[in-house]
Formats: C-alpha cells, structure tokens, sequence
C-alpha cells in the first residue's frame, strides 16, 4: 500500500499554513464549495441534535425516500429499498470497491482519491484516457482494448467509474460518449460507478445531461451528496443509487463495519434538502450561476494569457496546460510548475500528476470556489450580487491571477519583497 495524506487536503494545509505567516495566496487548490450553509438547514440540524441513537446502516427511511424522489423528478425511477446513505460519497465510494470487487478503469486525469482508495482496498487501477474536451469519461474504445488486455493477463476487471461532470477538468461528457461507454460496459459485463456529486452545478441548466443510468439501470451506481451543491462538505452525508438487492447487501455489510450508520441529526437536514423545496432550489440556482460565472472569468483570464484551457462546463474546476510556454520552460513537471506558482506568484493549485496525469505533462488544476470571500458575510454579498465579478476582493484575487501569470506586479510577502518573474511572457506584436 502506497497511500499518503490527500493532495488536496495537503495543499489546503500548506497554504493555510502559509496564509497565517502572512503570505498572500491565491487559494485555487481546494474544491470546497466556499458558500455558508442556507438557514432552513440550520434550523433543522439544530433540531434534531438530540438524536444521538444508531440508525439503520442504510440511512433513515425519510432520507433514503427523499433521494429516491430526487432522482425521480431527473428522469431515474428509483426505489428507496435501493438507496444507501453514508458520511459523504467518498465513503460510499470506497466502500463499493470491496462491495463489487476486481480491479477498475478510472478516467485520466481523474480525481485524486479514487487511485487511492482503489489502493486501500486492494484493487488496482486500469487508467484510461479521457476524450480531448471530455473529461470524467475515459474514452470507450481505449477502455476495451485495456480491459481485453488485462483480462488476458489475467486480471479480473469488474468496474469502470466516471465523474459528471468532471473534477479536475470541469467539463461534461457528451451524450454520445455516454452511450458508447453503456455499450462497452455491457460487452465486457463492467459495472459503472457514476460520481456525480456536480450534476446540479451544470452550469448552463440547457445543457444536455446524461447519466448512465438512463441507459444502464442494472449495471449503474450513482453517487451523490450535498457537498458541492449545498455546500454541507463538512457535514458529511452521501446517497447512492444501487441498481440490485445484490450489490446494495453488499455494501451494506463493508458499511456496518466501517461506519455503522450516517449521522442521525444530518439525515434529517439532508432528508428536507432532498424534498427540494423552493428556497434550497433558490440557492442551488445561485450556486450555480455564481460557480460558472467566476469559473468562466478565471478561464478567461488563463486563455488571455495563451494558456491552453477548456472552458469550464460545471462545478468550479479548471484544468489548464502551461505546456510549450517560453516561460513555463524551466519546469519539467506539473509539480515543479505547481511549486512555482505558489512560491513566486503566491497562487496555489494542485499539479496534474495528483490526478494520474503524465508527471512531465505541465497541467495543473485550479478550483475557483474559495475565491467569493473568507467572510460569511462576503460569500452571500457573492451569492447575491447581479455580478460577482465586480465585488472588490473578487476582482482583486483575478487581478492577482492575471497578474501572476504577465508578471505585472511584484511579490509581498511576510519576508519581504520578491520581483515575480513573469510565469508567461506575452509575445512581441509589430
């Protein structure tokens, strides 16, 4: 086992770390949601405080009814006897490695705890491409040809996982390349595990959204919770969507013994918020909307820059490649890029090879989420303003942004003064 502290939640360390010896970071590592929690939830987690018994290791039955009518109201008939309920996705993910067994194709890139838990679990890891724009998906055809050849060495492949939309690239999937990739699970009998904890930061409501279920109900499992769209991270409460009394047994008895139950005053929050009612509509609608629009204005900003960025589709990510830029030359790896960028420009970011990325490849992911304000009050000012953008700290984090990238400004640091050499040089027009 080759299993360290969470990329993520390193970086978040460090730059905190950082930020209280006050240095001056951009915080673009971490993929909190950066909202307050909406005072109806509050309201009712303070009320059930008092419930401090075990529950059911599947959740509570109003919990598990809720879910079942949030994925009906999207199209997915779903019966609450099929539903379980954890402390966050991420449990329910690692506990579906033991639950299906073998090994599992991931996308690459793809997010950084997946490999790892593939790792604790003792499965191991097929990592396949994802199609150019299309990220969370690995490409269909690739996923053939890697799983007969596994298979022929005989290793036993049983799942294959997505993520839409994506983290780390913030895109989404076409509709085409999710019905190729049901064919190809069903061929080679491969159970889908759908992680789609962003599908209600879909940044444009118009845009099409297809989960393999639709197609695949026998062979998918869908995994959600209210981190990212309610921004409840730290609450820790997860649903997922089991397509057989089989696989939902299982699950059900790695959960007993890692979990036992989930949280019993959040089940009932998280119960209310699965009802949908108007006023959690409301915030998710704004979420939305405030995500896309700082998301798009980061890209903006890189692509002004002549970095190489597809434009953001859903959640709060970005997944930009400083690859043949002049002044990007003098590092030879996303980590040495990574370093640079928070040692001389005081922006953090995560390197591509945290997510199964080519080590020498320059890419790096950026989460724009924790840029709306490090005050309860300055994060609602964001959720509410006709635009964000023209909020002071925002504008002055994109302008440290564009700044780190032209080397337009010097450093400030707790140490001193340092000149930022340019990170990219902008060529020479005449």
């Amino acid at each position: 086992m080759n299993v360290t502290l969470s990329a993520t939640l390193a970086a978040h360390e460090e730059i905190e770390r950082r930020r209280r010896a006050g240095e001056r970071v951009l915080h673009l590592a971490f993929g909190e949601a950066g909202l307050p929690v909406h005072p109806a939830l509050r309201r009712r987690l303070i009320a059930a405080s008092g419930h401090n018994g075990y529950g059911p290791v599947a959740g509570s039955a109003a919990l598990r009814e809720a879910a079942a009518g949030y994925w009906r109201r999207r199209g997915l008939p779903t019966d609450p006897g099929l539903v379980v309920c954890g402390p966050g996705s991420k449990a329910l993910l690692y506990g579906l490695l033991p639950a299906i067994g073998g090994d599992i194709v991931l996308p690459a890139p793809s997010w950084v705890s997946y490999a790892a838990q593939a790792d604790l679990a003792g499965a191991r890891v097929l990592r396949v491409p994802a199609p150019p724009g299309e990220g969370g998906v690995p490409d269909p055809e690739r996923v053939v040809s890697a799983v007969v050849h596994a298979r022929s060495r005989g290793r036993e492949v049983r799942s294959v996982l997505l993520t839409l939309p994506d983290n780390p690239t913030g895109t989404l999937a076409s509709a085409s390349t999710i019905g190729r990739l049901v064919e190809v699970a069903r061929d080679l009998d491969l159970t889908i595990v759908s992680d789609e904890i962003y599908r209600d930061l879909v940044h444009d409501p118009a845009t099409g959204f297809l989960s393999p279920a639709e197609l695949a109900p026998e062979r998918t499992v869908i995994t959600s919770g209210l981190s990212k769209s309610l921004a409840l991270g730290g609450w820790r409460i997860g649903v997922a969507r089991l397509p057989s009394v089989a696989l939902r047994d299982r699950l059900l008895a790695v959960a007993s013994e890692i979990w036992s139950s989930p949280t019993a005053p959040v089940q009932q929050a998280a119960a209310y918020a699965y009802t949908e009612p108007a006023e959690l509509v409301l915030r998710v609608d704004q979420s939305r909307r405030l995500h896309g629009t700082v998301a798009r204005a980061v890209h903006e900003r890189l692509v002004r820059a002549g970095v190489r960025a597809d434009a953001p589709q859903g959640g709060f990510y970005l997944y930009p490649d400083f690859t043949g830029l002049e002044a990007a030359a003098s590092a030879t790896t996303s980590a040495e890029l990574a370093a640079r960028l928070l040692d001389e420009h005081g922006v953090g970011v995560l390197p591509g090879h945290a997510f199964g990325d080519d080590p020498g490849a320059l890419r790096v992911r950026m989460a724009t989420s924790l840029l709306y304000g490090e005050t309860t009050e300055r994060r609602l000012a964001a959720l509410n303003a006709p635009d964000p953008l023209t909020l002071p700290w925002i504008a002055a984090a994109l302008d440290h942004l564009s700044a780190s990238l032209t080397g337009a400004r010097p450093a400030r640091r707790a140490r001193g003064r340092r000149t930022r050499t340019p990170l990219v040089t902008t060529p020479a027009t005449g």
